[in-house]
């Protein structure tokens, strides 16, 4: 069975001290409530990584990097390589966010780069797709995330790939107020595992863990995880305040 998933992207929030003083209030909740079955994700600054890692001492929670070098090493001022990344205790990567696809031009050519590198660093990327409002008003959504997702993955083995975590963000509804709704969630997760279908079977779709990143709360959480193929949340404003992350994780 894949796995249900809440991880929190902290995005560039948090001081060091402030980041460990959340991660431990986090890891106490997560500790006192009864989640066996969820993986909870925490998605920090490269300055936090080194001493969440031991200030995490919850089997439940994992610790997750933003972003990586599309290079192992070398002459790359204010880069962050995969095997330092690793080097930390990490043990995620989120890969492709429309914030680095939009502001940053990350193209679909780094990120089969920064998987690559991921991989070979046993870190398990979480992959994020996702169309703008222009996309989805011009019935190009499908296409536009059917593209990311093959261009960015497809070159995969079965194996590797099932190392992959999806995120499916709606970049139109992320931090504008508008929220999916849980039947545009589903539709769309349901279009990504049919396309994993496609590619590498059922038994490789089955077992991908999709992710909905669109303005999840603790409001909306149950009714948009309820859904066959919504498997969890990749969490941004929400995950910056212990109580209502943990809202999310226990719907």
């Amino acid at each position: 069975m894949r796995k249900k998933i809440v991880a929190g992207n902290w995005k560039m929030n948090k001081n060091l001290q402030e980041g460990i003083e959340l991660a431990k209030e986090i890891n106490s909740l997560v500790e006192a409530t009864d989640i066996k079955d969820v993986q909870v994700i925490i998605g920090a600054p490269f300055i936090h990584l080194t001493e969440l890692n031991k200030a995490i001492t919850s089997n439940k929670i994992r610790i997750s990097a933003q972003n990586c070098a599309d290079e192992k090493s070398g002459a790359y001022t204010g880069e962050i390589s995969a095997s330092m990344i690793e080097s930390t205790g990490t043990q995620c990567v989120i890969l492709g966010h429309s914030e680095r696809r939009s502001y940053y031009g990350e193209t679909s050519e780094k990120l089969v780069k920064k998987t690559n590198l991921c991989l070979e660093n046993k870190l398990t990327p979480i992959f994020c797709i996702g169309e703008v409002l222009e996309e989805r008003q011009s019935e190009k959504h499908f296409d536009v995330v059917k593209s990311q997702i093959s261009e960015g993955l497809f070159h995969l083995s079965a194996e590797d790939f099932g190392k992959v975590i999806l995120a499916y963000e709606p970049v139109w509804a992320i931090g504008t107020g508008v929220t999916a709704s849980a039947d545009q969630a589903q539709e769309m997760h349901a279009f990504i595992r049919k396309t994993l279908v496609e590619k590498y079977g059922k038994e490789v779709a089955e077992n991908c863990s999709i992710l909905y990143g669109g303005s999840c709360k603790p409001s909306n959480a149950k009714e948009l995880f309820s859904n066959e193929d919504v498997d969890g949340g990749l969490i941004g404003g929400a995950s910056l305040v212990a109580e209502d992350f943990m809202g999310i994780i226990t719907a």
